[in-house]
């Protein structure tokens, strides 16, 4: 969906000082110098994304013709963020919000129901996009459907076309440049598909187990099935029968390794690892990426291809791998 809003002339923005120079230069420096700065009038599109893969989308395509915030902070977690002040005022002197759609922005809609900026093309990345229906316990919002739709390359192809589109109907004097940043990067997603698909061909399983079940696009790409610990979180006490039903999957599936998410706790993981003396790994579903991969120089593409390492040696594993790895850490 993208949709033309109209904005609120620039005294209805805060008078705030200026504390850096925009740009578009790099994740770190983007966080560390302008989270709930105001846009900068520099006659560049004003682009805000509602989280990290929406924001490097917007990034690879717009280049140094946009502006772009990354609402939710690094190291976030984004299924429960809301938006500040300082992120409404900052919607209300935008050109452009894209955001995933799917319900993951449980917040979205109304926050757009409230602007008066009746400029701003609003673009819903999934819009478009085949959805797949969410699992028992991880469906968002009424509609029923999985949202993370951009853990599927050739989906993620897609909604980067879409965050183009709207790029090109608020800025069409640049349309060549957007147009061709985007196929310079649907020729990467194309790589990265393949890259998968290659490496995931022939492996001796098909099964994994993962504590959130964020995975459906991933695995119903390239032929893989996904038990999630539905329920639990780092805090609670896992449920016995859910338990049960995991350790009783990976003896069954002979599953030697357990992931969990790079901005979740790993408890619950290494719970079930130590009960079928498998290893634990991290398994990204991308949804916000930590200080420490920002000043790293990780993105979108880089942090994929980690997954298929990880994927790779999860699915190729042995038991006794797996019961060597745990004595060696734990005799460290």
């Amino acid at each position: 969906m993208n949709v033309n809003r109209g904005k609120m002339t620039a005294a209805a923005v805060l008078a705030v000082t200026l504390l850096v120079v925009g740009g578009v230069t790099g994740y770190g420096l983007y966080r560390a110098g302008t989270v709930g700065q105001p846009f900068v009038e520099d006659g560049r599109l004003k682009v805000m994304a509602s989280f990290y893969p929406m924001y490097d989308f917007a990034r690879k395509v717009g280049g140094d013709r946009i502006q772009v915030k990354d609402m939710v902070p690094a190291g976030t977690e984004p299924h429960d963020w809301e938006p500040a002040a300082t992120d409404i005022r900052n919607l209300e002197d935008a050109d452009v919000f894209v955001y995933n759609g799917a319900d993951l922005e449980h917040w979205a809609e109304d926050v757009l129901d409230t602007l008066e900026n009746q400029d701003l093309v609003v673009s819903e990345a999934s819009d478009g996009v085949e959805l797949l229906d969410g699992g028992e316990d991880h469906a968002h919002g009424d509609n029923g459907k999985d949202p993370h739709v951009w853990l599927d390359p050739m989906r993620a192809k897609q909604e980067m076309a879409n965050i183009k589109d709207a790029f090109v109907k608020a800025d069409p004097e640049n349309r060549d440049y957007y147009e061709a940043n985007y196929e310079k990067y649907a020729g990467e997603f194309d790589e990265l598909d393949q890259e998968f698909r290659d490496g995931l061909k022939d492996t001796k399983s098909r099964d994994i187990i993962v504590a959130h079940e964020a995975f459906g696009y991933l695995c119903n790409a390239y032929d893989l099935t996904q038990l999630a610990i539905e329920g639990l979180t780092p805090d609670s006490e896992p449920d016995p029968a859910k338990m049960q039903e995991v350790i009783e999957y990976a003896k069954k599936y002979d599953i030697h390794t357990i992931f969990f998410e790079e901005l979740a706790s790993p408890k619950v993981a290494k719970t079930v690892a130590k009960e079928v003396d498998a290893v634990t790994a991290v398994l990204n579903p991308i949804e916000g990426l930590s200080e420490e991969d920002i000043e790293a120089g990780e993105d979108y593409f880089s942090v994929m291809r980690k997954n298929l390492e990880a994927l790779q040696k999860a699915l190729n594993g042995s038991r006794e791998a797996a019961v060597a790895e745990n004595k060696g850490c734990s005799e460290m």
